[in-house]
């Protein structure tokens, strides 16, 4: 198979300075927002921890906004970029499950839930891809 080369204007895209740090932050913005988002409101971050059935709802809930921070944090760096991504990963993983089981969903429910579950698999394979490109590994064989 021939390698189809990269049109240049987007070559010279690809290569801007922090590009790659830019797309990072964006695939962190949801867990840093909602992280905010948790810490300014702890007591809805105890609510929805509390509503999925988890307890300890505080602890679980700080649990959770360290985790997103954290993971955050490092995934934004390029050396623990991996450890990161895994971390939030792993998150997305288990809340997903826990929150969006569309399985036991029917009508308009299943699909909204459905949509949220694969939305959350897109943003684990995001992270799983931006810790290989970052360790400067392709997808290629």
């Amino acid at each position: 198979m021939t390698d189809i080369a990269v049109p240049r204007p987007i070559d010279r895209m690809l290569a801007l300075p922090g590009l790659d740090t830019l797309a990072r932050l964006a695939l962190a913005s949801p867990f840093l927002i909602s992280g905010a988002v948790k810490l300014t409101d702890f007591g809805g971050a105890m609510n929805e921890v509390a509503g999925l059935g988890l307890q300890p709802a505080g602890l679980i809930a700080a649990a959770v906004i360290l985790t997103q921070f954290g993971g955050s944090i490092l995934f934004l760096t390029r050396r623990h970029c991996w450890l990161g991504a895994g971390i939030l990963a792993v998150f997305t993983v288990i809340a997903t499950l826990l929150a969006h089981p569309f399985w036991m969903f029917e009508g308009p429910d299943w699909s909204r839930q459905t949509a949220t579950f694969f939305e959350h698999a897109a943003i684990v394979g995001g992270l799983a891809l931006a810790a290989l490109f970052v360790n400067g590994r392709s997808t290629q064989p």
